[in-house]
Formats: C-alpha cells, sequence, structure tokens
C-alpha cells in the first residue's frame, strides 16, 4: 500500500505536482532546462504548446543576464489547481528584467516580449540576497470530465420490444 502512495504515476485529487533542478548558468544549461521541463510537462500530462517556450526565455535570461561564475540557476515548475506556475532563479537580484521592444533587426531582446504573449501573468521576485525570481504562470485547461456509473455514453442500445 505504501509503495502505491509513493508511486509517481498515482495521482491523488488535489495534489500539488512539483519540480525542480539546478543548472549552470551556460546556453547548454537553458537548453536543458527547456529539455527538461518538457519532459516534466510530458510526464505529468499537460499541454505542450507554450510552457517550454516561457521556459527556454527565462533561463535564457538567467543564463544570459543572470549569470555569475559558479553559481547556477534553478528551475522550479507547479501545478497547482488550474495553473502552471514556472520560476527561474538567479544569483543577480541587482538585474531586475524589464520588458523592452527591439528595434528594426536586433538579434536579442524579444525574451520577455515572448514571455508576455505566451504567459497569462509573470514577475518578479526579490529573493534572498542575492537572488531573484523571475515567475510565469500558465492557466492549463480543464480536465475532462471522468464519466461516472455509465454516465455520458448516450441512451441505452437495449432491443426494443
Amino acid at each position: 500500500m505504501n509503495q502505491e502512495i509513493a508511486d509517481p504515476a498515482v495521482q491523488l485529487p488535489g495534489t500539488v505536482r512539483n519540480s525542480s533542478v539546478l543548472l549552470s548558468p551556460t546556453p547548454r544549461g537553458a537548453r536543458l532546462a527547456r529539455l527538461l521541463a518538457t519532459e516534466q510537462l510530458r510526464s505529468w500530462g499537460l499541454p505542450l504548446d507554450r510552457a517550454p517556450q516561457v521556459v527556454a526565455e527565462l533561463a535564457a535570461n538567467a543564463a544570459t543576464h543572470g549569470r555569475v561564475p559558479g553559481r547556477d540557476f534553478r528551475l522550479t515548475l507547479y501545478v497547482v489547481g488550474g495553473t502552471l506556475r514556472i520560476e527561474v532563479t538567479d544569483t543577480r537580484g541587482d538585474r531586475v528584467p524589464e520588458m523592452r521592444h527591439p528595434v528594426g533587426d536586433a538579434e536579442s531582446g524579444r525574451g520577455l516580449v515572448l514571455v508576455d504573449a505566451l504567459a497569462d501573468r509573470w514577475g518578479t521576485v526579490p529573493g534572498p540576497r542575492p537572488r531573484k525570481t523571475v515567475w510565469a504562470e500558465i492557466d492549463l485547461p480543464p480536465e475532462p470530465a471522468r464519466p461516472c456509473c455509465g454516465a455520458g455514453s448516450g441512451p441505452s442500445q437495449g432491443t426494443q420490444g
């Protein structure tokens, strides 16, 4: 019985799901963040339409602008109720991100514009010095209703008589 409760495939109603990992603040660490998040979301059965791109942008920002040699950044995913929360924490609390609209053919500067377009909400939270967390939330579609006791199967196909 204890093994059944500990099995990650068993989801109790109202369960809070979470995953957290430390990654190197490098382009490789940012790519790994996106790949790990995609696999975690897939294992939870969540849609993959927006979240991987949000993770990619936040992780790239942490690796580019939040980098301190020798200090990792943390990717955390939470699912509470109908919301997926993505958090990326780095050790550059002195550098708070600003959304800027890139000029012309600029090769960078679109990350937070994309996050703003893809996420339902996003923001920053100062952490214990010297950290900060940039977070984004995506509202999840409601889970399909599970039929009970044969409900939802339509009228009976019995013989007329």
